[in-house]
């Protein structure tokens, strides 16, 4: 009885450290989420400045327009 206690009491211990990294990684994980949407947004923002500049030049060009 003592022993299957000492096993269990050793599984539980388990279950929280392994629970704790768990939540640890997955706040890490949020913050590269959080990172990457903030860098997306930004590389979109200036993809958007590229085309409207873009655009703005091939009005500018002579042509068949």
């Amino acid at each position: 009885m003592e022993a299957d206690l000492k096993a269990l009491e050793d599984k539980i211990g388990q279950l929280v450290e392994l629970t704790q990294q768990l939540r640890n990684d997955n706040r890490g994980l949020r913050q590269q989420l959080a990172q990457a949407v903030s860098d997306n947004k930004r590389l979109g923002e200036k993809v958007d400045a590229a085309k409207a500049r873009l655009e703005a030049l091939l009005e500018r060009l002579p042509g068949d327009n």
